[in-house]
């Protein structure tokens, strides 16, 4: 049986939730992941629709992947700029960060946050059918059965968003379980295999280097799948500034508040700032110069379409909780954020 909360942080047996199931079924488990997100941004989901198996087999592919020679890796490479965000990227390419791209002096902060490189790599993966976001696929050859797996995983992932989408909807109090879903096709969500290097302990306690900087994610919400080698850090709630771990409980989903949906709840619900860094126990180093293990981990982004308008949900709004954001346009928002990483 799984542990009701993993270092703190909630643990929810989505089983429950099941086509036909009495609706006070249903909104118990939608107010224990609302009570989460209310609380942590973060919230481990077990007895999903991602089976155990699906899920040995996607990370045993992202490891085929990145096996693969640097210049085989290249062969399906991120276009220049920040409007596209697919294919291949190399250790140093992106950098995260929670800087918006209308701050002023935008170019040199961007400069300033270079200074420090990500210790990381990626592969990024849409729907076929999103036009203003093409696939940049690897030659078959080059890794046999990569694309058409990571095409129906995709969609494995986003029917899984959906029955999460559903609950939250539920639980935050509209009406229709669907409401999300409506906005939501699942063709403006992002796959990202991300696989993190050995790099010397030191590298990184000295912040010569970084894996992954504190950041909110932008979208609705983010599904996150990860290996046992630990890294990952949210912000401890009671303390500003204080990171505590988000250890694995296996084949469970990470869930994440995003920044769309905290606008959509009024601040109801928080976009946690989260990180990644050296593992938790000192076991995970090897050799004298204490190299980390890898990591693997494969991070989904649920995003509404780009046309979409989001504003503060009639719910969340009241005489003590004014709608604290004015409406934006899905694209403008994320255009903004994008703008900073590339």
């Amino acid at each position: 049986m799984a542990p009701h909360e993993a270092n703190g942080i909630p643990v929810v047996d989505f089983s429950a939730w099941q086509p036909g199931a009495p609706i006070d079924q249903k909104k118990a488990v939608a107010d224990q992941i609302i009570a989460a997100c209310r609380t942590f941004g973060f919230v481990y989901i077990t007895n999903h629709s991602v089976s155990p198996k699906r899920l040995e087999e996607a990370f045993a592919m992202s490891k085929k992947l990145y096996d693969l020679p640097f210049e085989k890796k290249q062969l399906a490479p991120h276009p220049p700029g920040f409007t596209v965000h697919r294919g291949y990227s190399k250790p140093g390419l992106e950098k995260v960060s929670n800087a918006m791209g209308d701050e002023a002096d935008g170019d040199e902060l961007v400069k300033d946050l270079r200074k420090v490189g990500d210790a990381k790599e990626s592969y990024e993966i849409g729907s076929e059918q999103n036009t203003q976001q093409p696939n940049i696929w690897l030659p078959e050859d080059v890794l046999p059965g990569f694309r058409s797996f990571m095409t129906d995983f995709y969609w494995e992932c986003n029917a899984a968003a959906e029955q999460i989408m559903s609950a939250m909807a539920l639980g935050i109090g509209l009406d229709d379980e669907n409401y999300f879903r409506q906005s939501h096709s699942g063709h403006n969500n992002q796959l990202r295999l991300l696989h993190y290097p050995p790099i010397p302990a030191a590298a990184l306690e000295t912040q010569a280097a970084t894996r992954l900087d504190a950041h909110s994610d932008w979208p609705s919400m983010t599904m996150l799948f990860q290996d046992d080698c630990g890294g990952l850090q949210i912000e401890d709630p009671n303390v500003k500034g204080k990171f505590i771990d988000v250890p694995q409980v296996k084949d469970a989903i990470v869930m994440n508040i995003g920044d769309l949906m905290m606008r959509w709840s009024n601040d109801m619900l928080k976009s946690t700032l989260h990180r990644v860094g050296l593992p938790p126990k000192q076991d995970r180093f090897t050799g004298d110069d204490r190299m980390t293990r890898e990591r693997y981990s494969i991070p989904y982004f649920v995003s509404p379409e780009g046309s979409h308008i989001v504003e503060c949900l009639p719910p969340c709004i009241d005489e003590k909780h004014p709608a604290k954001y004015e409406p934006i346009k899905w694209n403008d928002y994320m255009l903004m954020r994008a703008s900073m990483q590339y």
